[in-house]
């Protein structure tokens, strides 16, 4: 019987001295012989094995066709589980010319509010009992609806997604509610420093008139006025199965693929009337002012939300690979340097990263991270330290190798199943590039020197040029942060 140590107690009082001196001894050699036993183990566990030459990257193959009514239908098979994905990604999105602000996201939203004479819940039911997904959303760029199912019910699955996306019922009630819904959230955000810093960021960074000025989300004024002929008005006509791409992925051939849309897709017909997207050479390239603070009052508020940035670079860009080793040496990796000196060694926050954010319309470059409000203005010092030293001083061997590893190594499970593929296609269409470029890319990561990442940070990377926005509790943060000489500081209201 096993005792516990309160159990042992009497006995070991009740012996002798001499009895409980020779128990002693009788455990220390015990302790040491088991010691001296493992030892040899321990050193062998703690010899770090030798690595061996990093898997090579292997895309999958895309076949390509294009039905009679326009629809372009791309398919990559894998047949190792018996699962399929489909992807309808129409161009256009919240870009379309003349679109309200929110409108597209908000049409997006309704699709799965009822189609094809079903209500909401009855939609949600018959997806349920085929074990099938299915969902819907817009970008900047595009309207997506996408499925998911076993094989064996995908083709009944295929029949709903086609009534969510060609025949949804916006109904008065349901578009009504969603927009409610929407402006109730318009209200909360206000109390989300992480949602008004980003507001204010992007409407600072951009120019009116620019796409990323506003959110996707819309705002209170244009929201307020939608209705069901509106969203009915703006997805009728937007919906195009010539600027549509119908991407299906896992276990499916083309010949099954081609089959099972064009049952369900084929009688597809063209607006009249399809609203255009600009084309991105009209958009003005975002100004690039010296660096400013702007300031938002949150009273009270424990931490601080940083968030410092300025227009990005394009994703096309020839630089591409050596933008993306910079940003993730400086802070787009756990053990990069912002994370490291903020959250390992100094313990101002959970996190600090940085990020470029790729679009067709090149995004923001963004560093960000909320910290106690007690060190808002020793962080902001940080951030402008290292953003300095990423272009002042030659990164190390070490910090290259890793930067490389963590995105090489990091991409060779990002292709495997039947989601992470038609993300990936879906990606390379949006672009205008073939998914082979992404091995180009990577080839090209893995051979970058020192001296080329530092070109990027230079090339594409002003400290100078920054647009700081901070929320927090003005009345102890300001004075730190003014005495930063950062540049100019103002206050604003969200």
């Amino acid at each position: 019987m096993i005792r516990h140590p309160e159990q042992l107690a009497p006995s070991l009082a009740s012996g002798s001295a001499a009895a409980g001196r020779l128990m002693s001894t009788d455990v220390i050699v015990a302790i040491l012989l088991l010691a001296a036993s493992i030892s040899p183990l321990a050193a062998q566990v703690t010899t770090a094995p030798t690595l061996g030459p990093a898997p090579t990257l292997v895309l999958p193959a895309v076949e390509r066709a294009v039905l009679p009514n326009g629809i372009t239908l791309l398919v990559s098979r894998n047949a190792e589980v018996p699962i399929v994905e489909g992807r309808l990604i129409i161009d256009g999105g919240a870009r379309l010319q003349g679109v309200a602000p929110g409108l597209a996201s908000l049409a997006a939203g309704a699709l799965m509010e009822g189609a094809g004479g079903r209500t909401g819940v009855q939609l949600a039911e018959e997806i349920d009992l085929l074990g099938a997904r299915i969902g819907a959303g817009a970008s900047w760029e595009n309207f997506t609806v996408s499925v998911r199912a076993p094989k064996r019910t995908i083709d009944p699955a295929l029949s709903l997604m086609a009534d969510v996306a060609l025949r949804p019922n916006f109904a008065s009630a349901d578009v009504k509610r969603l927009r409610d819904l929407r402006l109730v959230g318009f209200l909360t955000a206000r109390d989300r420093p992480g949602s008004v810093a980003s507001k204010v960021f992007y409407r600072n960074v951009f120019p009116a008139g620019h796409p990323f000025h506003g959110e996707i989300v819309g705002d209170s004024a244009s929201v307020a006025t939608f209705d069901s002929a509106a969203v009915r008005r703006l997805w009728s006509s937007a919906i195009d199965p010539h600027r549509a791409t119908f991407i299906v992925t896992g276990d499916v051939t083309l010949a099954e693929a081609r089959a099972w849309v064009t049952k369900h897709f084929g009688n597809w017909i063209a607006p009249v009337h399809p609203p255009t997207k600009p084309a991105i050479a009209t958009i003005a390239a975002p100004p690039h002012p010296s660096t400013r603070v702007v300031l938002v009052d949150k009273p009270g508020a424990a931490q601080s939300v940083i968030w410092i940035g300025a227009p990005g670079a394009s994703r096309t860009s020839p630089d591409y690979p050596a933008i993306e080793l910079m940003n993730t040496i400086l802070g787009g990796s756990f053990s990069s340097r912002l994370n490291d000196f903020l959250r390992e060694q100094l313990g101002y926050t959970y996190g600090a990263n940085s990020r470029f954010e790729w679009s067709p319309v090149p995004g923001a470059f963004i560093a960000s991270a909320q910290v106690r409000t007690n060190v808002t203005d020793s962080s902001l010092a940080v951030f402008f330290r290292e953003f300095k030293r990423i272009q002042t001083e030659p990164i190390t061997a070490t910090e290259l190798e890793r930067g490389k590893a963590y995105i090489v190594l990091g991409a060779l499970d990002n292709y495997e199943t039947a989601g992470q593929v038609a993300g990936a296609i879906s990606s390379s269409v949006m672009f205008g590039r073939p998914l082979a470029a992404i091995s180009r890319e990577y080839a090209k990561i893995e051979l970058l020197t020192t001296a080329e990442v530092q070109r990027a940070a230079d090339d594409y990377f002003d400290p100078a040029r920054m647009t700081v926005v901070v929320v927090g509790d003005l009345a102890k943060i300001r004075a730190g942060i003014e005495k930063l000489n950062l540049g100019p500081v103002e206050v604003q209201t969200y």
